[in-house]
């Protein structure tokens, strides 16, 4: 592995951790484990879905998502529908309940974020800012297929 490779792994992971960690302070709803967080943004994106399909999207194991699944739907934040073309498929959404705490969840993130980014150097942030539409295009990379 690169010195570039280790060392922006290493960020990420400490980022991540570093926002889960001061969100959670604030907003108990934020102990959901990461992998449900993720769910629900999917879900967010691209309703309604079967679980395979959501699945492959996650690259998740089917029997895993429909674990994530289960628990969502009983916390009231994803609802199961009919397809209407085979009702033994069921599609996913995020409910009302749901919508709602993703809103909140991205709103103190933002917050949280733009916080931290107003105690950098004005020159740090430049930095920030000029590394999102790379960062952006090594995401897109990471999701090929490989």
């Amino acid at each position: 592995m690169s010195d570039e490779a280790r060392t922006l792994t290493d960020v990420v992971t400490r980022l991540r951790r570093a926002l889960r960690t001061s969100i959670r302070a604030d907003w108990p709803w934020e102990s959901l484990p990461m992998a449900q967080v993720e769910l629900l943004q999917t879900l967010a994106e691209r309703p309604p879905m079967k679980v395979g399909d959501l699945a492959a999207v996650l690259r998740l194991a089917p029997n895993t998502v429909s674990g994530l699944v289960s628990q969502l739907i009983d916390s009231g934040l994803v609802v199961r529908g009919a397809d209407l073309r085979d009702r033994r498929v069921a599609r996913l959404s995020v409910s009302s309940r749901g919508h709602e705490q993703l809103l909140v969840w991205q709103r103190e993130h933002e917050k949280r974020i733009g916080s931290a980014l107003s105690k950098l150097e004005p020159s740090e942030r430049e930095d920030v800012v000029r590394a999102l539409k790379a960062l952006d295009h090594l995401v897109e990379h990471l999701a090929e297929p490989t």
